[in-house]
């Protein structure tokens, strides 16, 4: 793609960044094929190449974002699948996350939407507050229908929406410590807390630590470490994403200098593909560019590190029908697609690939809360490709994929290493129903 930027524009870092990007498209289209807003609205500019369009014309021409820019951004999921469809190699993340920036510097939003994003930005991140916040939902989920019917309101009825029931307890295994493990030393990782995961499903972590420990690996969760930053960074809030990223640079950091780190473990895929990226955000700053180079290169989601370890003979699950839900954040943020799978057949399971994987769920960090409409087609598709491989369970390695499929099915959906850990002699996952093994039901 030709452009036509000045000398003066290319002097700023990001804007220089973005034009190397743009001059990698060549029109061809492939992403379009596979963009879930494009397959699901049909509209140019809903798709990479219309939104590549956008960008390009606003940063070219030095303008403040406007209405229908933003509407087109605020649209798309950063599902990333176009980055693994272009032969280009054209790197979209960074560019729409440069055009979220700019947005946001540049365009006053309405103000329930203003208000919206702020107590995102104010909430998700602090388990703390979003567990007291949870809580309150239970008040006001008899208003969800009264919201839903006003536009400005939708997201506030999305997040009632998605609010579960009832809260667990706070996980001891959240705390900062060290939990040792057990027989000869095998390695010594890590384990990214995060924010919204240990309120919603604090046993992912559990099983993490239970799993490892089991097989001889230490794990630390260290002290002062926080969000990884995703959910703001994904809102153009590049102050607040980079200030995540710092604190938990230094948290990581401690311990690599106390002890070393053979990886820093991550068990939500949308967290780890901001980490692996943390090199990225703050290369231009020079107290943190070679550390956060340093903690992307040891960042590992869990299914990564267990592959590289061998694991003990399988006790639990053998028989049962998964269906694997890859994460966008998993296959196309951090292209793992056959590890996790390769763990669950070789722990017993039969796996089966839904039709259309590459598509999102809808979940996307906040984006079923702000674009609750779109989200909920992408979710109803998805449950209706898993639903066609009739599977017992479904397994996934992201706690936001995990609450948006849940919404839209009866069949039980649990975290991979939950049932890793399982299988290895661990706890039943927390929701798996009793279910017979294919095999036994035959014979009976």
């Amino acid at each position: 793609m030709q452009t036509n930027f000045t000398a003066e524009q290319l002097a700023d870092s990001g804007v220089a960044e973005s034009e190397k990007i743009l001059r990698k498209c060549v029109h061809c289209g492939f992403c379009t094929a596979t963009c879930p807003t494009y397959v699901t609205l049909g509209n140019e500019l809903d798709s990479p190449r219309g939104r590549i369009y956008l960008i390009k014309d606003m940063l070219e021409n030095d303008r403040p974002a406007d209405k229908q820019v933003v509407t087109h951004i605020d649209r798309c999921l950063s599902c990333l699948s176009c980055m693994t469809t272009c032969p280009s190699g054209v790197n979209y993340m960074h560019l729409v996350d440069h055009a979220r920036v700019h947005i946001e510097k540049t365009y006053r939003r309405p103000l329930m939407n203003r208000i919206t994003r702020a107590l995102l930005a104010l909430v998700l991140p602090y388990p703390g507050r979003l567990r007291a916040s949870l809580h309150a939902a239970r008040l006001g989920r008899p208003f969800a229908p009264l919201f839903r019917a006003v536009p400005g309101l939708k997201p506030m009825a999305a997040m009632l929406d998605l609010a579960p029931a009832s809260v667990p307890r706070a996980s001891d295994f959240a705390r900062p410590g060290t939990h040792a493990g057990a027989g000869q030393k095998r390695g010594r990782v890590a384990i990214l807390t995060g924010c919204a995961q240990p309120v919603l499903k604090p046993g992912i972590n559990e099983a993490t630590v239970r799993l490892l420990n089991r097989i001889g690996v230490e794990v630390v969760v260290p002290e002062g470490e926080g969000c990884c930053g995703s959910l703001v960074h994904h809102m153009g809030r590049e102050h607040d994403a980079l200030a995540a990223a710092r604190q938990n640079i230094d948290a990581w950091m401690r311990e690599i200098d106390r002890g070393g780190l053979d990886a820093i473990i991550i068990t939500a895929s949308g967290c780890g593909t901001t980490i692996k990226d943390y090199g990225y955000m703050l290369r231009e700053d020079p107290a943190y560019a070679e550390k956060a180079e340093r903690v992307s290169a040891l960042a590992r989601d869990i299914t990564e590190y267990l592959a590289t370890l061998e694991m003990p003979e399988p006790v639990n699950g053998a028989g049962l029908v998964v269906a694997y839900h890859s994460a966008c954040s998993m296959q196309h943020g951090q292209k793992i697609t056959v590890q996790p799978k390769a763990l669950l057949k070789a722990a017993g399971f039969t796996v089966k690939d839904p039709p259309e994987g590459h598509l999102c769920c809808g979940s996307a960090g906040v984006y079923n809360i702000l674009q609750p409409e779109i989200a909920r087609t992408l979710r109803d598709r998805k449950v209706k490709n898993i639903e066609r491989t009739k599977p017992d369970l479904i397994a996934t390695g992201n706690i936001g994929c995990i609450t948006q499929i849940a919404g839209g099915t009866d069949i039980p959906i649990i975290h991979t290493v939950e049932l890793l850990d399982w299988v290895y002699g661990g706890t039943r996952p927390e929701g798996l129903p009793a279910i017979k093994p294919r095999e036994l039901e035959a014979a009976e």
